[in-house]
């Protein structure tokens, strides 16, 4: 190898290590700025107290109310109960909800012990075990998205049918551990790929204020509740609509982090007392004050907002009277 050549090869090394001196100073930084960002003191703001706490374990079907619940990452549970985990549907395993049979909000699905109790209005009470093992499971449709559900027996199908007074059969079916999610993301792209609920219509926990209801009712002939708009935590002790502003949120050792609004449909024109549809208030006069703005038509077209969905960043225990602090940076 001549001089020349020599040269030219330790010119190439160097660059050579300069860049990748370059390279490891510039992934330095990023880490520090990464570090400094994560080790950078939370800001933690009282906004507000957990007022109620409901679990909705029938899709449409009425919520019970309960003082301590496990927030798990596809909602919330209390004992055999989770939320939205039981389904109706048609006999071909669409889903059936209070948009098709307004009625089906005053069912009940509470359980004692491993025993499943149904109840409704002028129905006796109906019991079946919580674990159905030898019934078949059922592919059912929500929301366009496939996913399973265990049959609960020919009995339960006859007492709802008969309940709702309807032409076709009803079947009821529960989503077990074992069996595949639904992923939201493929309703709703602000949803990670992660995850992962069964029959909610799309988020694992909804949250709503007292205030919000209030200044809704406000609006309003008559008052409405809580109850109607189907959320899991109610909060009281703040502004309407302050819910709206949360990002991320601190209740006792859980850890919620906001995704979007909750778009209102037909549904919110069910009185949870009544079981009878009006088709329109309060949504009317929700679309008259609650509308997104317009750079986010596209997420929630002509949809009014009302509540919010989060997800669960870290599981824990809930319970009624804990305060709810608004975390940032």
């Amino acid at each position: 190898m001549d001089l020349k050549e020599l040269a030219v090869n330790a010119l190439s090394q160097n660059k050579k290590t300069a860049f990748l001196i370059g390279g490891a100073g510039v992934a330095v930084l990023g880490l520090g700025l990464g570090y400094k960002y994560l080790l950078k003191p939370e800001k933690v703001v009282r906004v507000g107290v957990v007022s109620q706490l409901l679990i909705h374990p029938l899709k449409s079907g009425k919520g019970v109310s309960v003082a301590l619940a496990e927030c798990h990452k596809m909602g919330l549970k209390f004992g055999e109960l989770q939320d939205r985990h039981w389904l109706l549907v048609t006999e071909d395993g669409h889903m059936v909800t209070g948009r098709q049979q307004p009625r089906l909000v005053l069912v009940s699905l509470t359980c004692e012990g491993v025993q499943v109790c149904l109840n409704g209005p002028n129905m006796e009470e109906l019991r079946f075990p919580v674990d159905q093992p030898d019934n078949n499971v059922i592919n059912c449709r929500v929301f366009g998205a496939d996913i399973q559900g265990r049959d609960c027996g020919d009995e339960v199908s006859h007492w709802l049918t008969r309940y709702l007074a309807a032409e076709t059969t009803f079947r009821l079916v529960h989503f077990e551990p074992q069996m595949r999610p639904r992923k939201p993301i493929d309703l709703e792209p602000l949803f990670s790929q992660s995850e992962q609920v069964a029959y909610p219509d799309v988020g694992p926990v909804m949250l709503l204020s007292e205030a919000s209801v209030k200044n809704l009712s406000s609006k309003l002939d008559k008052d409405v509740t809580a109850e109607r708009f189907r959320p899991n935590i109610i909060i009281s002790d703040c502004e309407a609509f302050d819910e709206d502003s949360w990002e991320e949120i601190q209740i006792g050792g859980v850890r919620l982090q906001r995704v979007m609004s909750c778009g209102r449909c037909i549904f919110t024109t069910v009185d949870p007392e009544t079981g009878i549809i009006s088709r329109k208030e309060p949504l009317e006069t929700l679309k008259s004050y609650r509308l997104c703005e317009p750079s986010e038509k596209h997420i929630y077209k002509s949809a009014p907002l009302f509540g919010q969905l989060h997800t669960v960043k870290k599981t824990g225990i809930l319970q009624v009277g804990d305060v709810v602090y608004k975390i940032s940076r």
